[in-house]
């Protein structure tokens, strides 16, 4: 990695949590490796039924540190309305040429929150421009070599999993440090999950994809690309 980076591997998400919920167990395990991390929330979250963006600000910055992220940046998008327009990405095209990663995670392309299936395309397509020299942005050009993307759903075939398991405790702490969404309060009562199934619930779905690739917990990544094999006898998970 060149030495001007800021970091190897840089998760963009819409929202503060939303890393903690797709991959902040392969961010934990890729700074364990000597990797340096990044992570990059589009919105304020000013439009979150519970808390103010003010407190996710407080939250995303103890939740960075359970991470051992070594940077953490919000911008200003609206929350629930982010739109793949030439400025948004062009906003994206600073931070990736500042943070200069090899790896970028975006969010799955399908999902519940329109937020997050914009900013597969958005993120994909800053990327693309970041790499032209033309983009004028007073900065080097810079164009991530690898792109994955993250589900927080339990219904996508991954492309490969991670495993977590040694990690799976300090993720949930990473999740849980967001007290203003979490914590049990009257406000959307009915929308969002219990405290106490919290747990539960994302552990069982860390879970199932360790399964599918023989570890305990596991968080499942998709590509686009087909990948490439040297050795057929150093293939990881065992078929029978």
């Amino acid at each position: 990695m060149a030495a001007d980076s800021i970091a190897d591997v840089l998760a963009i998400a819409a929202h503060r949590d939303d890393v903690e919920q797709t991959c902040g167990g392969t961010l934990l395990r890729s700074a364990a490796r000597g990797l340096r991390t990044a992570i990059l929330d589009l919105t304020q979250g000013e439009a979150g039924t519970r808390g103010t963006a003010e407190d996710r600000a407080r939250e995303a910055e103890d939740a960075g540190r359970l991470l051992g992220v070594g940077w953490r940046r919000a911008l200003d998008l609206p929350d629930g309305a982010i739109a793949n327009t030439l400025e948004n990405r062009i906003k994206l095209v600073r931070v990736l040429r500042e943070v200069r990663p090899q790896v970028v995670i975006l969010p799955y392309w399908q999902a519940r929150h329109p937020d997050h299936a914009i900013v597969a395309s958005l993120g994909y397509e800053a990327c693309f421009l970041s790499g032209l020299a033309k983009i004028d942005t007073g900065t080097t050009p810079h164009r991530p070599f690898k792109i994955i993307y993250a589900s927080l759903y339990a219904d996508v075939r991954p492309s490969f999993v991670v495993d977590i398991t040694s990690f799976i405790e300090q993720r949930h702490a990473s999740l849980m440090a967001y007290r203003s969404q979490y914590a049990n309060q009257a406000a959307g009562g009915a929308l969002f999950v219990a405290e106490e199934e919290i747990r539960e619930r994302t552990f069982a779905e860390a879970r199932h994809y360790g399964l599918l690739a023989g570890v305990l917990y596991g968080e499942p990544f998709v590509q686009k690309e087909v990948g490439l094999v040297d050795d057929l006898t150093l293939l990881p998970v065992q078929s029978i």
